[in-house]
């Protein structure tokens, strides 16, 4: 679940997580061109990598070209890569999993599974198995939460009595914790609002949205296979959690080409959109997330919000002046504003509507607040 402040505050964040040797970091590179050191190599490393990938939309592209401002802003995603883990973090083996607290406030996770095969990147457990290896990471993620709780339930108990206080949330921890020992997800135990926001603030791992990212070898990705696919889709659809597939090794070649070859070469392959691009995108439809535009000579730009924003904490998102001292918001939809081609054109065929703050604002608005402070 996302909660409101953080969405309105603060860049929408996404983890990275996986085995060592899947690819994550080259993703996480591809995504944000930070350029990260990779290593064909268990290296031992703790450090989290963190920067921003762009979320494309091909309503920005426009806008830019009929406003032509001085600035340009997309939305963005964060990116977190944290260290593989292995069997065991949990314990200590490897490098443990104390890093994984670099994630604890992330709004969702992206798994990246290995399904390619190469000599020269050994699989840390040997062989190719992507279910075997995401029920690993999901085990490990477990783990993690269950050590949490279970400190949280001996502090409530050390003390000489309960307090009132305490009664639900040591309730809502030891209904947690046998769902994790039974290896159920947070995500996936049924609990009421009051229930939910005793846990508001514990930022649990295996409760936050997860997606899939298959990372396959050419041939696969050409082929639309890999070994294990079936049965990773039944286990995936059982759990309600979506699937990309994308080529680490594709991406990077498409990477490094001129800007012109790029297309033809997506072409030839049959891609209308690079897995990047699509990844950045996936991840922000799939916790619920739309666009708001701003257009001006100075700058056009996107702005995030969850579904659902009224209209003066819209404005608030810009600047917390125009929230507070909110009047109108003019709004004009972005399909009229192509159609008609200039908000000039719109206005005349009467297309712009002023609304109130109680308006609920929809994905492609193009809107300009009224306000007075």
């Amino acid at each position: 679940m996302i909660h409101y402040d953080r969405v309105m505050k603060l860049n929408l964040n996404c983890g990275l997580i996986g085995l060592p040797m899947v690819g994550k970091t080259t993703i996480f590179n591809l995504l944000t061109g930070a350029g990260a050191q990779t290593s064909n190599f268990l290296t031992g490393k703790t450090e989290t990598n963190v920067g921003a990938a762009r979320v494309p939309d091909a309503r920005v592209g426009y806008l830019s070209g009929l406003y032509h401002p001085r600035k340009t802003t997309y939305a963005q995603i964060q990116f977190s890569d944290v260290p593989g883990l292995v069997r065991g973090s949990s314990q200590g083996k490897g490098v443990g999993n104390q890093f994984l607290n670099a994630i604890r406030n992330v709004d969702m996770l992206a798994h990246v599974v290995r399904s390619f095969s190469n000599p020269d990147v050994p699989h840390v457990d040997d062989t190719i198995n992507p279910l075997r290896d995401i029920e690993t990471i999901n085990m490990e993620l477990l783990f993690a939460d269950m050590e949490i709780i279970e400190k949280r339930i001996e502090r409530i108990k050390s003390g000489k009595k309960i307090k009132k206080e305490n009664v639900l949330e040591l309730e809502v921890l030891e209904k947690c914790l046998q769902a994790l020992e039974e290896e159920v997800s947070l995500s996936r135990l049924e609990l009421s609002p009051e229930e939910k926001l005793v846990l508001k603030n514990y930022s649990f791992l295996t409760e936050k949205p997860l997606m899939l990212v298959i990372n396959t070898d050419e041939e696969q990705f050409k082929g639309n296979y890999y070994p294990g696919k079936e049965e990773l889709e039944s286990y995936a659809s059982a759990r309600k959690l979506p699937i990309l597939e994308i080529s680490g090794r594709i991406e990077m070649e498409i990477s490094q080409l001129p800007d012109e070859d790029r297309e033809l070469f997506l072409s030839d392959l049959g891609i209308v959109q690079s897995g990047i691009d699509r990844l950045a995108r996936a991840a922000y439809d799939y916790l619920g997330l739309i666009s708001f535009f701003t257009v001006g000579d100075d700058e056009v730009k996107a702005w995030t919000i969850l579904k659902g924003t009224e209209a003066r904490k819209a404005a608030g998102k810009i600047h917390s002046d125009i929230e507070r001292g909110f009047i109108k918001a003019e709004v004009v939809k972005y399909d009229d504003l192509r159609q008609m081609g200039s908000m000039a054109k719109v206005k005349e065929k009467g297309m712009f509507r002023l609304e109130g703050k109680d308006y609920l604002v929809a994905d492609g608005d193009v809107i300009n607040f009224r306000f007075n402070i």
